[in-house]
């Protein structure tokens, strides 16, 4: 394919209205960078949906091209370590946000932001995991390491997931449970027949209001329930399972999509000795982004994820977007940038 031209979704500001459209582009458009890839997948994520709405804690300036992930091939490099016709994933750092980002058929990106794909994850399978599912897989490994430091069978008791519908929770009930962990799914939608039933096909045991989490966050410290936690939702959600935590739990906190303010108390830490871990999927260190992509590749791969995506058309961004930011979207969504006959 020339590279003469490529489609790319561009965000516009006029008079305090955001619009997004499909425009023509050049490569002499693109920042500088010692990368050209080829976008063939993205995936659409909840900072996508902020950055399309023209959320300035996202995005500080429009014009902009959205898209926190891209997956393809390098068409150019200036880097050995990732040379033209090399399948890669590009996330993170700050792809989409301030710089032009996946929802372009081409990025232009620096070579340390750059993922080789490991043996047997095409483009299309990464962006069923993207950022979400690198970010549960940087919460699982976390606790994954302290309840099995030797290796060897999983303990017994329940790890809680919360948002467990979500992106980066689905994938962490099925990484979990992929590593033979018992996992109890919350979710606002445990009355939802169809919610129950997926996340119980991506291995969840149990699945519970997020408002029985949410209650223990009234006590000092609550009875201890969780041998682990993976947190997605910030506030008396995160405070309710690091309260009802047992001895020694190790718990991940990765958002804020219920609330940033967090009320605790000390008790948990020290008198069970509660282990709270803050995971960052943004500025990762490039050698830990690597290896980690490398275990999603492997043990922490789980067909059920990849069965369980929807996708959509470049096009198609936009509106699948708005169903983000008003709850009613669930899941993750692949986002098919390259046009077919390219």
């Amino acid at each position: 394919m020339s590279t003469s031209r490529f489609r790319a979704l561009r965000v516009h500001e006029n008079d305090g209205t955001m619009s997004a459209r499909i425009e023509e582009f050049s490569p002499d458009d693109l920042p500088a960078g010692e990368v050209l890839v080829r976008v063939q997948y993205s995936s659409l994520n909840y900072k996508d949906a902020l950055s399309l709405a023209g959320n300035r804690g996202v995005t500080r300036s429009y014009p902009h091209t959205p898209g926190i992930d891209a997956a393809g091939e390098v068409v150019e490099s200036a880097d050995g370590a990732v040379p033209p016709g090399r399948a890669v994933v590009v996330h993170g750092y700050d792809l989409g946000m301030n710089t032009w980002g996946g929802f372009s058929e081409y990025i232009r990106v620096p070579a340390d932001w750059v993922v080789p794909l490991p043996d047997g994850l095409a483009p299309r399978e990464a962006m069923a995991y993207g950022t979400a599912g690198y970010t549960a897989a940087l919460s699982v490994e976390r606790i994954d390491r302290v309840l099995r430091p030797d290796g060897g069978a999983a303990p017994d008791g329940p790890v809680v997931v919360s948002g467990a519908g979500g992106g980066v929770g689905s994938i962490a009930v099925a990484m979990l449970s992929g590593l033979g962990y018992a996992v109890t799914a919350s979710t606002g939608k445990a009355d939802d027949a169809k919610a129950r039933q997926r996340l119980t096909d991506l291995g969840a045991e149990e699945v519970v209001d997020r408002d029985a989490v949410a209650a223990d966050a009234e006590r000092p410290i609550a009875k201890g329930r969780w041998i682990g936690g993976v947190d997605t939702t910030g506030g008396t959600i995160l405070a309710g399972m690091v309260k009802a935590a047992g001895y020694g739990a190790p718990v991940t906190c990765c958002g804020l999509t219920r609330d940033a303010e967090l009320p605790l108390t000390v008790f948990p830490f020290i008198l069970r000795g509660v282990q709270l871990y803050g995971i960052d999927s943004v500025q990762t260190p490039i050698a830990e982004r690597r290896r980690v992509w490398g275990r999603i590749a492997t043990d922490l791969r789980r067909l059920t994820v990849e069965s369980a995506v929807s996708e959509i058309a470049l096009d198609d961004v936009p509106e699948v977007a708005n169903g983000l930011l008003n709850g009613s979207h669930r899941g993750r969504t692949i986002v098919r940038v390259a046009a077919s006959e390219r």
